[in-house]
């Protein structure tokens, strides 16, 4: 498995492989190389800012020479007017990171405000709102990163840090008991301590679950008067998770049954990247 830093290196690559090519010919034919300038981050709308140590990343690669003086932290609360940095050095560079820093601190920050809206929505629960895998391919560690910026909370990463067996695993397998006695066989065999997440459809499937003992039990598309009556089925025997169907407005009536995770698509695969400009100062 690859670290978030080489994941994050190889999609910066990719990015200026699409963008720059064999160079930024305006740039290149309009600016001299030994020009210097200053330019500033200038926040244009109001949310969570992320992406602030990603951008220093990509100015490196850029240019190494390029001074970056942060204002405004990744997590932060900002407003239309805040700066939340400065770079100053050679001008080329600068217009050659620009899009590609735009674009990745827009999309973190969006992700971060859209969960901050959502966590805030819980405020004095103890559910926590969950991220899921409906991620930008590629972005998926700065998004669920993003997430976390915003208060909210990370899923599983992949496929590879938790089993979680869904409704077509057990359709498949020939029902809820084969799948988990097989997950768990699995994990036996392969030595791994892998946390178990399954789907329940039905209140029954709540119950066998309930009494099979899997880490958490996913209760899906189920109504707020269905969760809490699976929540007090379980009654602390695992962890529970409600999914499916649910929205900023009916987010509270889901915490409000007690169930200890919500997970929610909405987090990053329906962001408004947040506006923001990168000008000369």
């Amino acid at each position: 498995m690859k670290s978030r830093d080489q994941l994050v290196d190889e999609l910066l690559d990719l990015a200026f492989a699409e963008d720059i090519g064999d160079g930024d010919h305006t740039t290149l034919s309009t600016i001299p190389a030994d020009a210097m300038g200053r330019s500033r981050l200038l926040i244009k709308e109001e949310g969570v800012l992320a992406g602030v140590e990603v951008a220093r990343r990509v100015l490196e690669k850029v240019d190494p020479s390029l001074k970056m003086d942060v204002r405004i932290t990744d997590g932060s609360q900002v407003v239309p007017g805040d700066v939340a940095f400065y770079v100053e050095g050679p001008i080329r560079s600068l217009l050659i990171a620009e899009r590609t820093m735009l674009n990745i601190m827009q999309r973190m920050s969006g992700v971060a405000t859209m969960a901050r809206r959502y966590q805030d929505e819980l405020r004095g629960l103890h559910t926590k709102v969950l991220d899921t895998r409906k991620t930008t391919p590629g972005m998926r560690m700065l998004e669920k990163e993003a997430v976390r910026f915003g208060g909210a909370f990370n899923h599983r990463i992949g496929l590879f840090d938790m089993i979680l067996i869904k409704d077509n695993h057990i359709d498949f397998a020939g029902g809820i008991e084969k799948a988990v006695e097989r997950a768990r066989d699995y994990c036996r065999a392969k030595g791994k301590s892998l946390p178990i997440e399954v789907e329940a459809r039905t209140l029954d499937d709540v119950r066998r679950l309930a009494e099979m003992g899997v880490d958490r039990i996913m209760f899906d598309n189920m109504s707020p008067e269905m969760t809490a009556e699976a929540v007090r089925i379980v009654d602390g025997r695992a962890e529970t998770e409600s999914s499916g169907g649910i929205t900023l407005e009916n987010l509270r009536q889901y915490g409000e049954t007690g169930v200890d995770f919500i997970s929610v698509g909405a987090l990053t695969h329906s962001v408004k990247g947040l506006d923001m400009s990168f000008k000369a100062v």
